[in-house]
């Protein structure tokens, strides 16, 4: 993405595309280095995991990519040893540096940018410090006009993705005491939920990932448009909007999960004709990390809106279930982290991930918060991951900024140049360092881990 999210490092990006993390990656970075690193962390109860995190030293190096927070560390450079934290206080760190670094994000509406500001978000609810939602409040209100005009937003486009970041506008709704800015953030979510009313559908009514994608349904695709539409009945009582959030939560499982691995395969080509989709199934090859990641977060984020008594409550705890047991089964055991191609950890080219494992440690601490998953199961896989996330990825400079390393830029299905969802594919992405994808779902792992909000 351009502007201000990315500033690539040439000694570090590339590196991190061959080797994919860890302390190889840095041995390979040029230039005097330190770092530093803990044994994994040992399995315990979410609801113990900050107290197991203050245990163990952070994994530290010089030579980083820089975004925000603060200058990188130049080569040579002195990066001493910081003090423990516990996830709230990474939720914290990763924001302040966020916000020093960019006080305006971006120009555009993008799904990205929403991403971060949904991590501010949570981190105003469970401090109560007024910071994150005013930080919220001054981007969106570059982008949001008089009216609820979205600045740069194509309705007829019919881009799921750009009804992600309209998550935000609940919070400044319901915060505003000004009318006219009510108004206006009011507008703006019904433009919005007007795009998933004439959004084209599949035959069975799931959503098109966009008008230039044509008949196809995307594992990333359920979480840019169901928890908006799972919050938007709640607020405005609408329980349509509900019931057809459940609906693509359940027909992306019908259509795009293996019955072999429980994974969820990238894309699904209703009409079988796109190169990418096998010709007898229309499902796309490969497993993609932050595909099935997406999909993860938006499964907790739709069941927290449900209502117990809704009839396909159950069947929504029960994707959750049989997921978190799939993501499982693929954790890199040594290391705690997720692969980009999901279920090919150890070949040729394939890397951890940072991003993906950042949706999955989210998915599976709110799965446990809400006793929707069996703690006793996946509380220690959610602690695994996060503590391989903050050893392997997470680095500070000398300035105090955070960066988290490891992040796969994009990765798609069609389009021009051609995407074919292949394993050299995935596995030949760019690799990039602070980019809001990954920074924006380590603050919400973050404090999905550092307890209930306030």
């Amino acid at each position: 993405m351009a502007g201000p999210f990315l500033s690539p490092n040439s000694a570090v990006l590339p590196v991190a595309r061959r080797i994919g993390g860890g302390t190889s990656f840095w041995r390979a970075v040029r230039g005097p280095f330190r770092y530093r690193w803990s044994s994994v962390i040992t399995p315990l109860r979410l609801r113990s995991f900050a107290a197991v995190l203050g245990s163990s030293l952070v994994f530290l190096a010089a030579g980083s990519a820089h975004a925000w927070g603060g200058a990188a560390p130049t080569a040579g450079a002195s990066v001493a040893a910081r003090p423990a934290l516990a996830p709230l206080d990474w939720a914290r760190r990763t924001c302040d540096a966020v916000a020093k670094r960019s006080p305006v994000l971006t120009d555009r509406w993008h799904y990205d940018v929403g991403l971060v500001l949904s991590g501010f978000e949570s981190v105003w609810r469970r401090t109560g410090d007024r910071r994150y939602f005013d930080y919220i409040k001054s981007n969106v209100d570059r982008l949001v006009g008089p009216g609820g005009v979205i600045k740069g937003y194509e309705p007829g486009a019919y881009m799921l993705d750009d009804v992600n970041m309209g998550k935000v506008l609940f919070a400044l709704h319901a915060e505003s005491t000004d009318a006219a800015d009510k108004e206006r953030y009011r507008q703006a979510l019904f433009t919005l939920r007007a795009q998933l009313t004439a959004q084209p559908r599949t035959a069975d009514g799931g959503f098109w990932h966009k008008q230039v994608y044509p008949h196809q349904m995307w594992a990333d695709g359920v979480y840019m448009a169901s928890p908006f539409l799972a919050k938007f009945a709640a607020v405005f009582g609408e329980p349509a909007a509900l019931d057809d959030a459940v609906k693509q939560v359940l027909l992306a499982e019908a259509h795009l999960r293996d019955a072999k691995t429980g994974l969820l395969f990238h894309g699904w080509d209703e009409s079988k004709t796109e190169r990418w989709a096998n010709p007898k199934t229309g499902l796309s090859p490969q497993f993609w990390g932050r595909g099935d990641g997406w999909y993860a977060m938006a499964v907790a984020d739709v069941l927290a809106e449900m209502p117990r008594n809704h009839p396909k409550r159950a069947a929504v705890v029960a994707v959750l279930r049989r997921l978190a047991r799939s993501v499982a089964q693929v954790q890199d055991k040594a290391s705690g982290l997720w692969w980009q191609v999901l279920d090919a950890g150890g070949r040729p080219r394939n890397f951890k991930e940072a991003s993906a494992s950042a949706m999955f440690v989210y998915a599976l601490a709110k799965g446990d918060n809400n006793g929707w998953l069996d703690g006793k199961k996946f509380a220690s896989v959610a602690a695994r991951g996060y503590s391989g996330i903050v050893k392997e990825f997470i680095v500070t400079d000398d300035a105090g900024g955070v960066h988290l390393a490891g992040i796969c830029k994009v990765a798609g299905l069609g389009g021009n140049p051609y995407r074919d969802g292949s394993y050299d594919y995935y596995v030949g992405t760019e690799v990039v360092a602070d980019d809001p994808k990954g920074v924006g779902a380590f603050i919400l792992a973050s404090a999905e881990l550092g307890g209930p909000r306030s």
